[in-house]
């Protein structure tokens, strides 16, 4: 009798295998271990058969090898054979909530009577100027990579528009290269600069698909003109990531309401994905499930408000 064994072929460990098996074991697995952070797995992370994520390195974030690519620019047509529309936000009920109670906490979302820029009297205002020091800024940048990276959407590099996107691009950055994604981030001025380097733009060179960073939108003007820049630099905007979508209805230059809000402009009419940590509808579902009188009485204000001008 005879028997045969059959050996199976050794696992290459290239590029592919790198990226399905993470870092070796060791240093570097217990350094990730001793700062809190879970075991990494690239397949998971990244997906396999991203090519231009094998080319660049940790240069390129490739969350999903499914994910959407902007409308706007025909030389992209080429990166895949169909293209889904862009989306608007969903978000993941449980971060969004957390998000939310951080928020409250930080006293970043605040309740009572605010004027808007539209001139509405709404009963609640997110400031993410206060969250204004280094422990706030971090753990709101921990957020918005655990967002980012849930939502599969692909991105070489970040921008900050200014003013309050260049520390969140720049928080951001950080937070991705601490979880082992180092990716380049830029910001833009908005006072030329004529000495030393010049312009308006600070930072990485812009280059291929540039995710903006940015804390809320209201009319979508950042939005455009950070597009703009992108553009005229030779890059492509690649989508947009925000602490929150407000869910209402934008307006137009004389002030009525509009059909649609800022957020769906942006998607719709602009081509681009949009990321949020949050919305206003996971906001209400805090305040009513809150056990706290104080928050559960703010309940029916922000509803009745996002009745009125909700989308």
């Amino acid at each position: 009798m005879c028997l045969l064994i059959r050996f199976a072929p050794r696992r290459q460990r290239g590029v592919r295998g790198a990226l399905e098996h993470g870092p070796p074991a060791g240093a570097a697995g217990r350094h990730a271990a001793a700062r809190g952070l879970p075991p990494y797995n690239r397949r998971q992370r990244f997906g396999l058969g991203d090519e231009a994520f094998a080319r660049r390195g940790a240069h390129a974030v490739h969350v999903d090898g499914h994910a959407p690519e902007s409308h706007l620019h025909p030389h992209a047509q080429t990166m895949t054979a169909a293209r889904p529309a862009p989306t608007t936000p969903h978000t993941d009920a449980a971060l969004a909530q957390e998000f939310v109670h951080f928020a409250m906490q930080a006293g970043v979302l605040r309740f009572g009577e605010f004027r808007t820029k539209a001139g509405r009297l709404s009963p609640y205002f997110f400031n993410a100027g206060l969250f204004d020091d280094g422990a706030k800024l971090g753990r709101l940048a921990e957020f918005y990579a655990r967002r980012l990276i849930d939502s599969g959407i692909a991105f070489d590099m970040l921008f900050g528009p200014a003013y309050k996107g260049i520390p969140l691009a720049a928080a951001l950055a950080v937070e991705l290269a601490r979880r082992g994604r180092n990716v380049p981030f830029a910001y833009n001025r908005k006072e030329v600069k004529d000495h030393g380097e010049g312009g308006t733009l600070v930072g990485a060179p812009l280059a291929g698909r540039v995710l903006v960073v940015d804390d809320v939108v209201s009319a979508g003007t950042s939005v455009r003109e950070s597009m703009s820049l992108i553009e005229r630099a030779g890059a492509q905007p690649g989508g947009l990531v925000i602490a929150l979508d407000r869910q209402e209805r934008a307006t137009d230059a004389g002030g009525g309401d509009l059909p649609y809000s800022a957020v769906q402009h942006i998607t719709r009419e602009l081509g681009l994905d949009v990321v949020a940590v949050a919305t206003l509808a996971d906001l209400l579902d805090v305040l009513r499930a809150s056990r706290d009188p104080a928050l559960t009485t703010h309940a029916a204000a922000v509803a009745a408000y996002r009745e009125r001008y909700g989308v």
